[in-house]
């Protein structure tokens, strides 16, 4: 799953005016929650004969099922290229004996192969100008800054005083931008139960026959995408280029009093963040270091991630707000190299799940059924701390133990899941896949710019070990399967390297496209230096190209029509083929006109142009945060070394299922139709995708 863009999402500053729900929204859906949740309990209860009774006198009919249950594993990003070499090396032998018992295949994903994009498509069937979902981001038409794609939340205007407190009279808006029904959707309209499990793009959640915990752009208990904290004595002028903030902090003697801040309190005037207490002790002797949150203490042992701990934030008489969080010292006085410093790593603040500020699920309370059936789990969208790792925060070894941690949290719901299903479907997505790729892939290549240190480096072998581990997963499932069940394991996308970033504003500043402000150098973010009245073109995202379109753009310069038309041919033109010089490699393939691609209602909202990077390439750390200046090509030296925003083409997913499939070419927009046909279900005319021959 590509999470590159998402940095974005997670950068302090500027980016948190606009991106994700405003951390008060966390602190009035706290206050709501438990109402909500036991009054849709109650009406469920009360409505549940009267729901019977009309269906009996509709007289409807159940649709004929070919299968009992439907069972989807979705393990993002598994690559084609290297599971074939695995299998070929014997370590893939339940990979293997399901693809002997029914069909293997490459998977086509969607133009951009990006998740959002992809995982959308695959659960409406639909193509991204009938879903609305192109990207991680969109832009904001009279701003030009980006927003978030598939989410839009609004803003608490009206509140009644109460002394120093002020109670909200309304709830702010929340709402999926996601188009066209997911497929558990329609099984649900015809009373087939779906239990989904962190497919991404689903928060808010749907609402259905059946049940659901989000995934992607669930935000932390901040608002953001995910925010990491680090409490250092370390002096340092500069902020974390990606998600993540530094607390300074004075050690006295051994001790460190400070305060951690969470949402914004709503209730009070200015809304001021919430804030508990923070006392750390340290035993230079031992290595050890005892934190109170808010009276809630937790030893720590340097160098060991802690487990969740639980952060309770009093908002105002009687309302209180929890998050979940695990704490690593990452520097202890008296050490090695330490200088005397002391260092103390927070991961993002994660809803809890028991306690769930924000709904993160379908029903309300089923976040909470699976925090008593599991115990505590990571809630946010994009869960796994790549940003820490990338800023040298966090080492390998402890970004490896975050994901299998959550990948472990995550095995533990889909299991509950297959246990309690009896007929229909269950559809779960295990990250680890994309997230390890994303930050390993430095050492399968011997020149990989990022790869200092491959031959000696104690995780070089992470991602072979990955793809046993999904073997390992794969067996386990075949284990359980049932006569009548089918069983699909899928990819959304495949995975390539990243060595070396482009540049495209950079590129258009060149040719002309795009112009500076009078003195200004291109090097401020968001294309906040961008003159707009000299601009035909501009980049957000990690795939996308839009051009300044008048009555479209606040400051539009290229009249529609005929004008755009030619514009984009000439860009197109001269970005297809463009080459890296210093390298003498092709980095951009193929540029894309959207319209040509896919048609539908929402596609006025598609960028202009998609990028089809070569293999090797990929949109530049700085063109990703709307930085013109720079060169148009430089090498990659972040952990953050894997990607697959590249030509579509190139990285197609994996399609196993324990059937036979005639379909030689499948796609991913294929999965919808299958899955409705096989309960008897006639896939609507609207979708894309058509089902699967042989299994369907």
């Amino acid at each position: 799953m590509v999470l590159a863009l998402a940095l974005l999402l997670g950068v302090p500053g500027i980016a948190e005016a606009y991106i994700g729900p405003g951390a008060g929204f966390a602190l009035l859906s706290s206050f709501l929650v438990l109402f909500t949740t036991i009054l849709i309990a109650i009406l469920s209860l009360l409505v549940w004969p009267f729901r019977v009774l009309w269906r009996a006198m509709l007289g409807k009919k159940a649709p004929v099922a070919q299968i009992n249950r439907l069972i989807i594993v979705g393990l993002d990003g598994q690559d084609p290229k290297l599971t074939d070499t695995y299998l070929k090396e014997g370590l893939l032998p339940n990979f293997k004996k399901l693809a002997k018992a029914g069909a293997y295949r490459r998977l086509r994903t969607t133009f951009p192969s990006v998740s959002p994009v992809a995982w959308s498509s695959f659960s409406t069937g639909t193509h991204p100008a009938r879903h609305n979902i192109f990207d991680f981001l969109d832009r904001d038409r009279r701003t030009y800054l980006p927003m978030l794609s598939s989410t839009r939340v609004g803003t608490i205007e009206r509140f009644f005083k109460l002394g120093r407190y002020r109670i909200p009279l309304e709830k702010p808006e929340l709402r999926l931008l996601r188009k066209s029904k997911p497929f558990w959707t329609i099984l649900g309209e015809h009373r087939v139960w779906s239990t989904v499990l962190r497919v991404p793009i689903t928060f808010p959640p749907d609402r259905f026959y059946g049940a659901e915990l989000s995934a992607m752009c669930v935000p932390d208990l901040l608002g953001t995408q995910g925010t990491f904290l680090l409490f250092t004595t370390r002096p340092s002028g500069e902020r974390f280029k990606e998600g993540g903030q530094r607390v300074p902090v004075t050690l006295q003697g051994d001790r460190i009093d400070t305060v951690v801040h969470g949402p914004e309190n709503v209730f009070l005037a200015g809304s001021p963040p919430l804030e508990i207490p923070l006392r750390i002790t340290i035993d230079r002797s031992t290595r050890t270091a005892r934190a109170d949150l808010g009276g809630t203490t937790v030893d720590l042992t340097a160098g060991r991630l802690s487990d969740w701990v639980t952060l309770t934030f009093p908002a105002a008489p009687g309302i209180k707000v929890a998050g979940l969080t695990r704490l690593l010292v990452t520097e202890m006085p008296g050490g090695a190299g330490s200088d005397e410093r002391f260092s103390l790593y927070m991961s993002p603040i994660n809803i809890d799940p028991e306690k769930p500020a924000m709904p993160v699920s379908h029903p309300s309370y089923y976040a909470t059924y699976l925090a008593k059936r599991i115990g505590p789990y990571s809630t946010l969208g994009l869960a796994e701390d790549t940003w820490a790792l990338n800023e040298g925060v966090t080492d390998d070894g402890t970004f490896l133990q975050q994901t299998y941690d959550i990948d472990r949290e995550r095995e533990a719901m889909f299991f509950a899941g297959m246990d309690r299903l009896r007929k229909g479907t269950l559809v779960c997505v295990f990250d680890a896949t994309d997230r390890i790729q994303h930050m390993f892939w430095r050492y399968l290549e011997k020149d990989h710019p990022a790869g200092r240190g491959r031959d000696t480096a104690e995780h070089r072998d992470a991602i072979r070990e990955l793809y046993k581990h999904n073997d390992a997963l794969v067996g386990r499932v075949m284990e359980r399967l049932e006569e009548g069940d089918v069983l699909m394991v899928i990819s959304d996308h495949g995975f390539s390297s990243f060595r070396r970033g482009v540049n495209l504003n950079a590129w258009l500043l060149r040719e002309g496209y795009l112009t500076l402000k009078e003195g200004a150098d291109g090097r401020a973010e968001w294309l906040r230096d961008v003159e707009w009245s000299g601009t035909k073109a501009y980049c957000l995202g990690l795939t996308g190209m839009f051009l300044n379109l008048k009555g479209r753009e606040q400051e539009g310069t290229v009249e529609p029509g005929a004008q755009a038309a030619a514009l984009k041919a000439e860009i197109i033109r001269k970005l297809t083929g463009l080459g890296d010089e210093a390298k003498r490699e092709v980095g951009i393939r193929e540029a894309f006109d959207t319209s040509a691609l896919y048609s539908g209602p929402y596609l006025e909202n598609a960028p202009d142009l998609l990028i089809g990077y070569n293999a090797g390439y990929r949109t530049s750390w700085d063109c990703a945060t709307g930085v013109v200046a720079g060169p148009i090509f430089e090498d990659n030296i972040k952990a953050w070394s894997g990607d697959h925003c590249i030509d579509p083409r190139l990285v197609p997913g994996v399609f196993f299922c324990n059937r036979p499939v005639k379909t030689e070419d499948p796609a991913l927009i294929d999965i919808a139709p299958t899955a409705l046909r096989l309960f008897g279900i006639e896939p609507p005319a609207y979708m894309d995708g058509q089902p699967l021959q042989g299994i369907a």
